[in-house]
């Protein structure tokens, strides 16, 4: 081996390590690799920057966009709280979680689906007096399952995809994925079904700072806007419609306080006083289109402007007093849109609360001063919370705008990458989605790592050392039988996948299982098909995928937790994603 070749199999060993050791953020370690590679000029300063302006890069950001955008337009969750109604048995709505947040990974990016539907587990949990643990796990394993079934549904894919267009000349298309992935994902939610018994049943989430204060109900105000569901139907039916969870303690209709009886029609332009946790709050007003007093509609157009929950030190200057005479908005700038008090249910409107010190509020105003405004306010914050205060009246856009960029890509129209960059860019316009929440919903941090390791990983093919692993590996499956060479490489990406983030594993594995292929004489598609599924798969850790740790502290699940589910699951993927393969891609 030349020096070079070293080089890059030290500088990309050295990387694992770190990843491995978890000292730096997955970004920071790739960036630190670049570095490295710069210093040992495998990578030449002018290839240094090369990564981010590829392909990769446009459509993973561009997927995550078009995640935040249909997640906001509720569609999903609206569809998943109207059959759960109609489901009552614990296997049979896991079931049906497993199975929506499955399909929705197809569509968009496997976390985003996820992130979409971990509220309604958490509801339906609550509802069976159960642990969310029963749910979020198999939910997590679900979304990477059905992220397999397209390319856009996780960034594995799209890597192998440009990985054979620069082999071939032809990528992988949209729904080239959808065989493989589609039998891996009936199998995973039979499987999920019944595996659901491995997980322990005493695993509870971390008490939240909301459970220590014992705070049971919030109260807002909302407006029943044109268009709004609410619109002549009786308080009864409005809040059994939201299954009891959101009361109305007061209406104000033209100014005057109304009667609040069962049998009252609701109108358009009605003030409620809504009571309510704060998730069946953020359904409500979504589902309702109404719309938050005090709440500046223009708000959603800024960039800075974000949400934070704080509690009232004893020593404030608010002690004692109403919201309405601390003029908030007049003079700090800032909307108060909720307040919630331990122990008690409040039934005055927002403005006529005297506050007490304990209580808690929901602050809306610019990021770059709300810590300033808090400290003279004399409250300490808790958390950032994701109410929504302008969710899209273009509920269908979204999902329009999604399904046009997938028909136009799978039929070849137009380039994946351009696709859904403009899909990304019409809901912005469109104003589906705040410019604010669509740089939001971009993961920095991934596209950063993305862009420094792709010249990093290129290293190896540029100095020939993929061509010498891979002939190794080859010499070692030249007794196998086609499929256990397919098998070699998806156990190898499965192994390798927990310690390393799982789009870093293609970029380093899919050069080499390519040349493997061609080292064995066999076309590459089935290899690096294996190579996107076991990166896609890890179902061993809480770290190797972004979705496993997105379950973790909800679920309270331990580090151990995942290979007792998970173990049996990669096995089955094995046993049956190795003949899949070989089905939908011969050799």
């Amino acid at each position: 081996m030349t020096l070079p070749q070293w080089l890059s199999i030290a500088t990309l060993a050295g990387m694992m390590a770190l990843f491995v050791w978890g000292r730096f953020r997955y970004d920071v370690t790739a960036i630190i690799a670049l570095l490295a590679a710069l210093l040992f000029g495998i990578v030449k300063p002018k290839d240094a920057f090369a990564g981010f302006s590829d392909d990769i890069v446009i459509i993973v950001g561009s997927a995550l966009v078009m995640s935040a955008a249909v997640q906001r337009s509720g569609i999903i969750e609206t569809a998943i709280g109207f059959v759960s109604k109609r489901i009552t048995r614990i296997r049979s709505q896991l079931l049906l979680l497993t199975a929506s947040v499955g399909v929705a990974s197809a569509l968009v990016k496997n976390v985003g689906a996820l992130a979409m539907l971990m509220p309604a587990a958490v509801q339906m949990a609550k509802k069976n007096d159960t642990s969310p643990s029963v749910y979020l796990m198999p939910m997590s394993f679900a979304s990477l399952l059905g992220g397999l079934m397209t390319l856009v549904g996780t960034s594995p894919n799209v890597i192998v995809s440009k990985v054979r267009e620069d082999m071939t000349g032809q990528p992988f298309g949209m729904f080239d994925y959808f065989p493989t992935g589609l039998g891996l994902l009936v199998v995973g939610l039979i499987f999920l079904r019944f595996g659901y018994r491995l997980l322990p049943r005493d695993r509870r989430a971390a008490a939240t700072m909301g459970d220590a204060l014992n705070i049971s109900d919030y109260v807002t105000e909302a407006t029943v806007s044109e268009g709004s569901q609410a619109i002549g139907e009786t308080i009864a039916e409005f809040v059994e419609r939201h299954e009891q969870q959101v009361d109305i303690v007061s209406l104000l209709r033209g100014g005057m306080q109304g009667t609040v009886h069962p049998n009252v029609h609701l109108r358009e332009g009605d003030l409620l006083l809504l009571s309510g946790e704060p998730d069946a709050l953020e359904r409500a007003i979504a589902r309702d289109q109404l719309s938050l007093a005090g709440h500046d509609p223009e708000s959603d157009r800024r960039d800075a402007v974000g949400v934070i929950e704080a509690v009232v030190k004893s020593e404030s200057a608010m002690v004692g007093r109403t919201a309405g005479r601390l003029l908030l908005r007049e003079r700090f700038g800032i909307n108060l849109i909720a307040v919630a008090r331990s122990g008690e249910r409040l039934t005055r409107r927002l403005g006529h609360i005297v506050l007490r010190a304990g209580d808690v509020l929901v602050l809306q105003g610019p990021l770059d001063i709300l810590p300033q405004r808090l400290g003279q306010l004399g409250a300490l914050p808790l958390a950032e919370r994701s109410i929504r205060l302008g969710v899209s009246k273009r509920g269908w856009l979204p999902i329009i705008i999604l399904a046009a960029a997938m028909i136009a890509t799978a039929t070849g129209v137009v380039p994946v990458a351009v696709a859904f960059f403009a899909a990304a860019g019409l809901v912005v316009v469109t104003g589906a989605l705040p410019v604010g929440e669509a740089y939001e919903a971009v993961e920095w941090p991934i596209l950063i790592m993305l862009g420094a390791l792709i010249p990093v990983s290129g290293t190896l093919q540029s100095t020939g050392a993929s061509d010498i692993i891979a002939t190794q590996l080859a010499h070692t499956a030249t007794l196998m039988p086609p499929w256990g060479a397919v098998a070699l490489i998806l156990v190898t990406a499965m192994a390798v996948t927990p310690f390393l983030n799982n789009a870093a594993t293609v970029l380093v594995m899919a050069p080499i299982a390519a040349v493997f292929a061609h080292d064995l004489g066999y076309r590459p598609e089935a290899f690096l098909i294996a190579t996107a599924i076991g990166a896609g798969c890890d179902f061993l850790t809480p770290i190797g995928h972004q979705c496993n740790t997105l379950v973790l502290g909800p679920g309270g699940y331990r580090f151990g937790d995942y290979a007792r589910l998970g173990a049996p699951l990669s096995l089955l993927v094995l046993c049956v994603g190795t003949p899949l393969i070989l089905w939908s891609w011969p050799l």
